[in-house]
């Protein structure tokens, strides 16, 4: 019997291979908006990572008849008070690319000492069942921002968000220790627990 679809919606190439790991112990086939070929993508204006992860889910929920989730999630520098938050993927303006926007949030750091410089990665998954119900699931790693870039793995703010505890960027990490860090990790094992649980009660 063929296996019922989870749509992951969105069309960065980064998060997808991500989620494809993160959720490989669900019994769904996976899949995405360029594979169903799916065009066009919602307006994302809500006030919080929540509302933008549901806006997101509902768009893609209305073309197909699959499990969808989609996720909004970003970059909270304390110094900035809080930016560059739900406006991490357009902080430093439109069509730029993850190392300007790396180089412009530095650029506002300058003069900012170590200690000050905290910040932490948020993410919120919305599921959307085929019968219309949601639910989200959050996921925080906190950490601090770095002094410049390092590390080649991964792709937005990694190469600047640094973890004390161990003494590297998300971007040095590399795929299999940051999925164990990383903030979609951390909702996306939330996600997962919830959603085998429903359908082993179901």
């Amino acid at each position: 019997m063929a296996r019922s679809k989870l749509l992951i919606a969105s069309n960065n190439i980064g998060k997808i291979q991500e989620y494809t790991v993160l959720l490989q112990g669900l019994p769904f086939e996976l899949t995405s908006p360029v594979q169903e070929k799916m065009t066009g993508e919602p307006e994302e204006n809500g006030s919080t990572f929540k509302e933008n992860a549901l806006l997101k889910a509902r768009y893609f929920a209305k073309l197909c008849s699959y499990y969808v989730m989609a996720d909004d999630s970003g970059l909270e520098v304390d110094a900035l008070s809080g930016e560059p938050g739900i406006y991490s993927a357009r902080y430093a303006g439109p069509n730029t690319t993850d190392e300007e926007r790396n180089q412009y949030l530095l650029s506002k750091l300058v003069g900012v000492p170590w200690p000050k410089r905290t910040g932490r990665f948020k993410c919120v998954i919305a599921l959307i069942r085929p019968d219309g119900r949601e639910t989200t699931f959050c996921g925080t790693v906190p950490g601090a921002i770095g002094l410049e870039s390092k590390g080649t793995y991964g792709f937005g703010y990694d190469p600047i968000f640094y973890i004390p505890e161990l003494n590297q960027t998300f971007a040095e990490l590399g795929p299999t220790l940051k999925n164990q860090w990383s903030h979609r990790a951390t909702a996306a094992r939330k996600f997962t627990l919830a959603l085998a649980k429903e359908l082993t009660t179901t």
